[in-house]
């Protein structure tokens, strides 16, 4: 009998690929999702590739009695990947309580109840955010945590330390924070993907939609910065990749052969990628010519952010896999889809 694992945010874009992996691994998975920035529809692409219905929860965990009441209905639940927060930096900006009390009382109520079982297993989405702009490339995990850039960076900083601190005081506990770099990509079938509701934040849906003519041209922001080309570097993994890690690391977590109850590990690929070397991947592996034009710089743009590997390589046994053009192949593969069925 496999575990019970509780992913909150699962119908999301990284909580349905993670769902399917463990599904595929034999996992037992009931997601909470509020649908606040995902879709029903997802739940029937999940079941379409793995021919398995994950039981679903539409519960919003700000809400402390919802919460009370999914632990009670389901208290054989051992496992918990959390990955429903708000996301957007821009909007953080203008509404920094909406994403403190999001990011972080949701993330408080869960913990609470994970730390009054016999032992629990919990792993926490993070981002590479936390390093702002590291002091050196690439960046490892003892990298300094700068001062945030964002109220979302510091909810992810925040939610790194309140974790660790419940970690200090109950051993029946233990957690991981996987700080991840740049997701994209879909899984292979099409059935899901990324799916940004209104304007995207994210470069690659911003390509896949211009290629498609859903968006006119892509903006890049500056090309005065002191890289190869003059544009923002990146490190950017597949979405697959990513799951299999969200898998690896629970497992690491169940099999209870850590040397400690809370650790971090970067997950990307060990390389960085500018703006336009993703935009020459794009149009090498789906032959689509893109427009676009340079413009200013955003505000809060680093220059330059790619992991060093090693710690998640050495220890989960875990590296990425797909190459960029893959990536970028499959997230082309899927707004066609996307496209057809909005047509």
């Amino acid at each position: 009998m496999k575990s019970k694992i509780l992913v909150t945010g699962g119908l999301g874009f990284i909580g349905s690929h993670t769902v399917v992996a463990l599904q595929q691994q034999g996992f037992e998975v009931v997601i909470i999702d509020n649908l606040s920035n995902s879709s029903i529809d997802v739940l029937a692409g999940i079941t379409k590739i793995t021919q398995i219905t994950p039981e679903f929860e539409n519960i919003d965990l700000r809400n402390k009695e919802a919460v009370n009441e999914f632990f009670e209905k389901y208290d054989d639940v051992n496992g918990v990947i959390h990955f429903a927060a708000s996301k957007a930096v821009g909007e953080s900006v203008e509404n920094p309580l909406l994403y403190y009390e999001n990011n972080l009382s949701t993330l408080i109520y869960i913990l609470q109840h994970l730390s009054k079982k016999d032992s629990a297993n919990f792993i926490f989405s993070s981002s590479c955010t936390v390093y702002g702009q590291a002091d050196s490339l690439p960046i490892n995990e003892n990298a300094p945590i700068k001062k945030a850039m964002s109220p979302y960076g510091n909810t992810k900083q925040i939610g790194e330390e309140i974790i660790k601190d419940t970690c200090k005081v109950h051993p029946n506990l233990s957690a991981i924070s996987l700080r991840y770099f740049n997701p994209i990509g879909a899984h292979p079938s099409t059935e899901i993907g990324e799916l940004p509701i209104g304007t995207p934040q994210n470069l690659v849906p911003f390509i896949t939609q211009t290629a498609i003519g859903k968006r006119e041209q892509l903006s890049v922001f500056g090309n005065d910065y002191p890289t190869s080309d003059g544009t923002c570097i990146r490190d950017y993994i597949h979405v697959m990749d990513l799951a299999k890690a969200h898998v690896v690391a629970l497992q690491k977590l169940m099999n209870g052969n850590s040397e400690s109850n809370y650790d971090v590990f970067n997950l990307g690929t060990g390389k960085g990628n500018s703006v336009l070397e993703v935009i020459e991947s794009f149009q090498r592996s789906t032959g689509k010519k893109l427009a676009y034009k340079i413009v200013d710089r955003r505000e809060g743009d680093i220059t330059a952010a790619y992991a060093d590997t090693h710690k998640a390589n050495s220890v989960l046994n875990w590296r990425a896999e797909h190459s960029l053009d893959e990536a970028l192949e499959s997230a082309w593969k899927w707004e066609k889809k996307v496209f057809k069925k909005e047509d």
